[in-house]
């Protein structure tokens, strides 16, 4: 004898179960500018290893998309200290610096990463809008932004300190004076 209904299951349960499961994740988003870091780059777990008045200061800034041109930045970051970007220290003992997009300049903090990559951005975990920090010694640093959206536009940025670079200064013309 044949159960007709009784070993039947309802076949739309499991895509039905599935789709309102997704729906509830759906929600669960983070808001922009807010996403987790992506994949591969380790948690702010570990103070970081340079300090906040090492960014402090006067800087040149250039950016470049190839890493063939960084040289070329280099130099074009040199010229940038006729007009300088400014890093002041924060309130609360960060660097004042600017968002991708944001033309108002915010606190951001240094974060170190449990690979001993160092990072720049809003305190907290890192996101995509921080920055990691390639290289920051001396008189040149390098900052390359997480989310590779923003990279796309803003490219890796070199800055050069320009307190003691020397300035091209005008020649000021003399007043000629007048022969008798």
């Amino acid at each position: 004898m044949r159960r007709r209904f009784a070993d039947r299951r309802p076949r739309f349960a499991g895509p039905l179960l599935f789709g309102a499961g997704l729906a509830l994740l759906g929600g669960c988003a983070a808001p922009p500018g807010m996403e987790p870091a992506a994949e591969g780059v380790p948690g702010a777990t570990r103070p970081p290893t340079i300090m906040s008045d090492q960014l402090v200061g006067r800087w040149g800034v250039a950016s470049y998309h190839q890493e063939t041109a960084r040289a070329r930045t280099e130099a074009a970051a040199k010229n940038g200290c006729r007009q300088p970007y400014n890093i002041a220290r924060g309130p609360t003992g960060g660097v004042v610096m600017h968002m991708p997009d944001n033309p108002e300049p915010q606190e951001l903090v240094l974060k170190g990463g449990t690979t001993g990559k160092n990072y720049v951005g809003p305190a907290g975990e890192l996101t995509t809008n921080d920055r990691e920090v390639i290289l920051a010694g001396g008189n040149m640093m390098t900052l390359k932004y997480l989310d590779p959206e923003i990279v796309g536009r803003y490219g890796t940025m070199v800055y050069v300190r320009c307190d003691g670079v020397q300035q091209p200064t005008k020649s000021k013309s003399r007043p000629r004076s007048k022969s008798v």
